[in-house]
């Protein structure tokens, strides 16, 4: 039976108060589920006079989604530059992953330039029962930024960026601070511009320069120097969402506290739709730098004893809030360091180094290596392109796509994620007591069993442990899984292979799952010595089974209740998001119970 019209509810209405009660909660049982979203096609889809109202209500950004061509001589090109993925509302950033989701163009958008736009956008979706997704930097690993029959809720028109000398939270009566106000169409590209380039200031964001604001905030949000300045989360001072009622509402630690500490790392795309968020700044170090250091082992023994120097050498020099960033191993004995630091000059920075530097020049016949490059500049270049393309040319992409705007540019080791097809993606926070030397031995034989399959990845500034007292107190309280502040960091193993978006040549499937398999192999060797490690729930296995535990630990009992308190009807449904236990893993139909 289809429930679309009024003559239908009365009849159904008129029916169910002739059952005996039994009888009647036999049914809504039934009803739940079976209780689906509308489609394209059915009755309960809004008909075209529907969809001009919502159209001239938002001001004419009501469009179809109609995915560019990607057959073309230039596809491929464009393919490689993350803005133009970005300016393409049927395009993602990711393209899918193995067995678990492929990225598919909602059926309308509505590009939002203002809260009330948004508002609309949710009031229609609630009334219709449609799948409702939403969308800033379409970053989402997960594809939670994407859904097949949906309306589209993209931010990207909510550009504004205002500087505060002083900011206090409505109704707060907390002493000013220095802040920065964001629209949630922001990528961090453009908020790094205004407030480290031009202002001289910091303000904790990501690593990738074409990831969205809002979305990063919301899943907790690392960046390079997590260690010194601390979850992005945690300098959330207040936020404007708009709520499944429609409502637009402003929330902060004095207004409404308990759903601003849930965007504090609760999700995004779950609670509601963020459309400006308001940041803490920081002073500025005088200097970030980088370490840049390969390491070649002849043999699988002098690999596991770099390994086990290189441990010792983090836990006695490098596990403070100055260090961030990676170090890789890979499966033909090399080690690959990608550090990067903040607050040193040069030579305390190359200082940093020296022990491990001398063990490994020790012994020529195990390690082939050239010193370790070490590089600073002035801090408040870090991401100016004008300085990096002078100075460190190879170090940055500059998009050049139609419509570019002056900045654009994405860091040139980011640009193999651009369309990627993942065939798997698995993190685990490392906890800081693998540091101890008596059970260093443990993490070494752990690292390197998983580096005979694949390689690893230990990000350093994803991990609390070694930060400040004051950087741990303001990330105790957001809604992270409490493992990242014992975590001195956060492991990611990882495969994945070039874009298939629809209408592409599909994936090689064979190699995606061999490739799967020893990414998994390679996660289990390692959580041998972190068996209850949970994952970063930005950045985490998609099949994830405890995924309540995994991503939030303690926190879940407590989101899921702000969830049921705000969005009862589960209007907002993102994979593994709090709340998406109740519907189908496409969002569409609703469970029973």
């Amino acid at each position: 039976m289809t429930i679309g019209s009024n003559t239908t509810r009365r009849t159904l209405l008129a029916a169910l108060l002739a059952l005996p009660a039994a009888a009647t909660l036999k049914i809504d049982r039934a009803v739940a589920a079976v209780m689906r979203r509308a489609r394209p096609g059915t009755a309960a889809w809004p008909t075209d006079q529907q969809w001009a109202s919502l159209n001239a209500a938002v001001g004419g950004r009501l469009k179809p989604v109609v995915p560019p061509r990607l057959d073309g001589p230039e596809a491929a090109k464009w393919l490689a530059d993350p803005f133009y993925v970005s300016d393409q509302p049927g395009l993602t950033q990711s393209s899918g992953w193995l067995d678990g989701w492929t990225s598919s163009p909602s059926a309308c958008v509505v590009r939002a330039e203002q809260a009330s736009d948004v508002a609309q956008a949710v009031r229609f979706a609630a009334e219709h029962q449609l799948r409702l997704v939403v969308r800033g930097g379409a970053h989402s690993y997960m594809g939670g930024s994407n859904a097949p029959d949906s309306l589209l809720v993209w931010t990207q028109g909510l550009r504004d960026i205002a500087l505060h000398e002083a900011f206090t939270p409505q109704g707060s009566s907390a002493a000013p601070t220095p802040a920065v106000s964001v629209g949630a169409g922001c990528l961090w590209v453009d908020v790094y511009d205004a407030v480290t380039t031009k202002a001289g200031r910091y303000v904790q964001g990501g690593g990738c320069t074409t990831v969205g604001v809002a979305g990063l905030v919301q899943g907790g949000g690392f960046g390079s120097f997590s260690k010194g300045f601390g979850l992005a989360a945690a300098s959330l001072l207040e936020a404007e969402i708009v709520t499944a009622d429609g409502a637009v509402r402003v929330v902060n630690a004095s207004q409404e506290p308990d759903l601003f500490w849930a965007l504090k790392g609760g999700g995004g795309g779950t609670f509601g739709v963020v459309t400006r968020l308001t940041l803490k700044t920081h002073d500025l170090p005088e200097s970030f730098g980088v370490v840049s250091w390969t390491i070649k082992a002849s043999s699988d023994t002098a690999f596991r004893d770099l390994i086990a120097a290189f441990i010792a050498h983090y836990a006695d020099h490098l596990l403070n809030p100055h260090w961030g960033e990676q170090v890789r191993t890979h499966t033909d004995n090399r080690l690959e360091v990608q550090m990067v630091f903040q607050g040193l000059d040069v030579e305390t920075a190359r200082a940093a180094w020296k022990d491990l530097a001398e063990f490994v020049k020790a012994r020529p016949k195990a390690y082939q290596a050239p010193d370790p490059v070490v590089l600073a500049l002035p801090a408040r270049h870090f991401w100016n392109p004008a300085v990096l393309g002078k100075y460190a040319p190879e170090a940055i992409k500059v998009s050049d796509r139609p419509g570019a705007r002056p900045g654009d540019y994405w860091w040139a080791g980011d640009g193999e994620q651009v369309g990627a097809f993942w065939h798997a993606y698995t993190s685990a926070w490392l906890p800081a007591s693998l540091l101890k030397p008596q059970d260093q031995g443990k993490l070494v034989d752990a690292w390197f069993a998983a580096s005979r399959h694949w390689t690893v990845s230990f990000h350093f500034n994803k991990g609390l442990a070694g930060a400040s007292p004051a950087t741990l107190a303001a990330s105790r309280d957001t809604a992270m899984n409490p493992q990242v502040l014992d975590a001195f960091a956060l492991a990611i193993i990882a495969g994945s292979g070039d874009p298939a978006y629809p209408g592409m040549p599909g994936p090689d499937l064979a190699e995606a799952r061999d490739h799967a398999v020893r990414v998994h192999k390679a996660m289990d060797a390692l959580k041998t010595a972190a068996p209850d490690a949970g994952g970063y729930l930005s950045e985490c296995d998609f099949f994830t089974r405890d995924w309540q535990a995994s991503s939030w630990g303690g926190h879940w009992t407590r989101l899921a209740a702000i969830k049921q308190r705000h969005d009862p009807d589960g209007l907002f449904v993102v994979h593994h998001g709090v709340g998406s236990e109740r519907w189908s893993a496409d969002g569409f139909t609703r469970r029973a119970g």
